[in-house]
């Protein structure tokens, strides 16, 4: 129902806005503000989104919740989007989550209406690492199952390709 509401009042506010402005400083302003925010816009969007990609990077090194990271990036991409859209509303509200502190507003905002069920970052995450979709159940998490075969000793010392890497 928020969606249908946003669709319809959306496109009405910024008719409105191209209306009212464009009657006081006319057209060819109107035309030109809407031009230059959408290439400043677009221009803060990539930086800040470059920043935004690095702390990404950093929390996957570090092995920290990359939950904070992520939500940046997506309000700075939509940010981005609302900044290439034309009308003076949707600037208003891109260029409003460019600010860093409005971005940890909203994601303090949003992490107080979502919760997550489980958040893990070790290789065991997801799925019982003991059970096997294609196997069936396995003796044990460190249990690797594979074929092998023996190399002679005639093999080994020939300075050969193991049969481990191709050439």
């Amino acid at each position: 129902m928020w969606l249908l509401i946003a669709f319809l009042a959306i496109p009405l506010i910024e008719i409105t806005l191209f209306i009212q402005i464009g009657g006081a400083i006319g057209l060819g302003w109107t035309l030109a503000i809407v031009v230059v925010t959408a290439i400043l816009g677009a221009s803060l969007a990539r930086s800040q989104g470059a920043i935004a990609l690095g702390q990404l990077r950093s929390s996957f090194s570090d092995m920290r919740d990359p939950t904070e990271p992520l939500a940046h990036g997506a309000m700075i991409l939509f940010a981005g989007a609302l900044l290439l859209t034309p009308g003076f509303f949707t600037d208003a509200v891109g260029f409003s989550l460019l600010i860093p502190g409005v971005r940890r507003a909203a994601f303090e905002f949003l992490r107080t209406r979502i919760k997550v069920q489980s958040f893990s970052s070790h290789p065991g995450a997801g799925p019982d690492p003991r059970h096997s979709p294609r196997h069936g159940p396995m003796r044990g998490s460190d249990v690797i199952e594979g074929e092998y075969h023996e190399i002679d000793e005639t093999d080994r010392k020939s300075g050969k390709p193991s049969g481990w890497t191709r050439h």
